[in-house]
């Protein structure tokens, strides 16, 4: 077939078409950057559609995913902030006045029952000093996380203070082994046999005029002719130990320390 001229008869019934070829390969330029936009028009045009396609069908569990996430973090913040007002009311208003210590209204809670001694909470101790072994005084006021044991006469008790020594050790506090007049000897005796023998020591103080291993001192109905330990928490809490042996559980003792 020729250009411009008549279709021919052609055997095969396709349509007439004109052909037209050019001489130089350069004149195609135009059509062949044509096709190639076209081309990647087609690719841009199959990506969106996978991307609709992806979309539509995850459009459900997307939104339910996002409404999970946003609901557990209202609730981890919730439940932060309730427990935090729990704690706060538990624990009490703090205690009024000048040095005075914690009420017996904010001791009234005392460690969790278990094996070990009887723990009882206490009020306000006396307004009272012991003297350190190197002569300083300590008021009894100024006390926190720490652990007065107070030594009766004829105690026998060396291995229960060295066990409350190791108490002492492991709550981290400040311990003492209390003694009055009528048993300075028997305390400063017990404090040479526990420190010659590498054991753990509680160094003597001095009940400056009986005040703290006096009667009025413990609280009611508690006896007073048994080795006593008198805790104080950080929050200068008070509770009075005894029936002590080294065979108890410290972790009352502990607790009632740290807390």
């Amino acid at each position: 077939m020729s250009p411009g001229s008549e279709p021919e008869r052609d055997d095969t019934g396709l349509p007439p078409v004109d052909v037209e070829i050019p001489d130089d390969a350069r004149d195609l330029d135009r059509d062949v950057l044509a096709y190639r936009r076209e081309l990647r028009a087609v690719r841009r045009q199959q990506r969106r559609n996978r991307w609709h396609r992806s979309l539509s069908r995850d459009g459900i569990v997307l939104p339910l995913l996002a409404c999970s996430l946003i609901l557990a973090l209202i609730t981890g913040t919730l439940l932060t902030v309730f427990t935090a007002t729990s704690d706060q009311g538990q624990s009490g208003p703090p205690a009024t006045g000048g040095n005075s210590a914690p009420t017996a209204g904010r001791s009234s809670a005392a460690p969790p029952a278990g094996p070990g001694p009887h723990i009882v909470p206490a009020g306000l101790l006396p307004r009272a000093v012991v003297i350190a072994e190197d002569g300083v005084p300590i008021p009894l006021d100024e006390l926190s996380r720490a652990m007065l044991v107070i030594v009766p006469p004829g105690c026998n008790c060396r291995s229960t203070l060295d066990w409350l020594g190791s108490v002492a050790v492991k709550a981290s506090a400040t311990a003492f082994m209390v003694y009055s007049s009528h048993t300075k000897a028997e305390v400063e005796q017990l404090y040479g046999q526990l420190d010659k023998e590498g054991r753990s020591v509680l160094p003597p103080a001095d009940d400056a005029g009986n005040v703290l291993t006096s009667r009025a001192s413990f609280p009611a109905g508690m006896p007073t002719t048994k080795l006593t330990a008198i805790l104080i928490s950080a929050d200068r809490i008070v509770h009075y130990a005894y029936d002590l042996a080294p065979t108890d559980s410290r972790a009352g003792l502990i607790q009632a320390i740290i807390t």
